[in-house]
């Protein structure tokens, strides 16, 4: 596929979203998100990636939910992304297209006036932290995700878990705790060796309207004896707990958001130091109008071994319609360890949503 964004603005803007279906007792409802991205980063051109100064990408995340009852659901989440898409690939050489299934749930669920109870199994994404409610290109003001948050060898993988989860919410107050496979710096698959069992949640106080404080963590073996961070001489996996907590606030208000999160994470090693890291970040958006908006996200970690990392990046935002949104976007890294101290990106992102919905009766 020569031109994937191309092709993804053009289905975009073919695409005439219905409106959703009244509620029914059963039936099937499917969403997606369709991302094109066009980015040009001093990653690319460094000795080590040798690529071309820019590069288009696309991201589709499907969501389809079945509804069997009142009680009864089963949900999911399916991505599809170019590589590189995410800022963070953007050093990795290899290029293709990678499919993952983000979710995929059988879900009961008891709403009453004052509270509400939701229990799913299967493959989930983690419970810890707050970002991944805002996964979405839809969702996600900004191009790209804190630091913290990735795919692979980051403390919070944006990959699904094989878990069980319950959520509960009473008056003000919200809860989940989740049992999984593996831990969220480190997701096996069902099928892989060194499964350990992880234990992982939080909860919340919304003060007021548009105001939430909330608390997580995770506990639990998070190394597998093919990790790239796995020594020899390296004691059992399962005696080697990670362990991370974090707090995080919502704040809207008239044209405001803020969004903020701090974590620290720890992984423990017998034949190394011990791997500490703290990060945090905080993010912005100001509605400017009925179409325009704009962002800010600061963030920041601190590691023991990989040094700290600064990051700097602005969105402006323009949504031609309700089912489509344009992104300009820049962000600035600054690194205290490597060759190159700073990392410069800037992209144009092109967002659409598409809905359809059928009720069986």
């Amino acid at each position: 596929m020569k031109h994937p964004f191309l092709l993804l603005v053009l289905l975009a803007c073919l695409a005439v979203p219905n409106l959703p279906a009244q509620e029914a007792e059963a039936g099937v409802d499917l969403r997606a998100t369709l991302s094109g991205q066009l980015a040009s980063s001093s990653v690319f051109t460094q000795p080590a990636v040798a690529e071309a100064p820019a590069s288009a990408g696309f991201r589709a995340v499907i969501y389809p939910t079945f509804k069997l009852s009142d009680n009864w659901t089963v949900t999911g989440a399916w991505q599809l992304e170019s590589r590189p898409y995410y800022y963070d690939s953007f050093s990795n050489t290899d290029r293709g297209v990678t499919g993952n299934l983000l979710q995929g749930t059988l879900n009961y669920s008891r709403v009453s006036e004052k509270s509400s109870v939701l229990v799913r199994a299967g493959i989930l994404s983690t419970a810890f932290g707050s970002f991944l409610l805002r996964y979405d290109d839809a969702e996600n003001p900004l191009a790209d995700i804190p630091q913290q948050y990735g795919y692979y060898y980051a403390p919070v993988s944006t990959l699904g878990l094989a878990a069980v989860q319950i959520d509960a919410t009473r008056g003000k107050f919200d809860g989940r705790a989740q049992f999984a496979n593996s831990s969220p710096a480190n997701p096996r698959s069902i099928f892989d060796h060194d499964q350990y069992g992880n234990w992982a949640g939080g909860g919340g106080y919304t003060i007021r309207q548009g105001l939430r404080v909330g608390v997580s963590g995770y506990r639990g073996p998070y190394l597998d004896r093919q990790y790239a961070y796995f020594y020899p001489c390296e004691a059992n996996p399962n005696t080697l707990p990670a362990h991370a907590l974090g707090v995080d606030t919502e704040w809207a208000h008239g044209h405001w958001n803020v969004q903020g999160e701090f974590q620290r994470f720890v992984m423990p090693y017998r034949a190394i130091p011990t791997f500490r890291e703290d990060a945090g970040y905080l993010e912005v958006k100001r509605a400017l109008g009925p179409r325009w908006y704009a962002a800010v996200r600061t963030g920041y970690t601190s590691a023991d071994e990989s040094g700290n990392t600064e990051r700097y990046e602005l969105a402006a935002g323009f949504r031609p319609n309700r089912f489509q949104l344009l992104k300009v976007d820049y962000e600035l890294d600054h690194l205290s360890q490597g060759s190159s101290p700073n990392d410069k990106t800037f992209a144009i992102q092109f967002v659409s949503t598409l809905h359809r919905s059928h009720a069986f009766r």
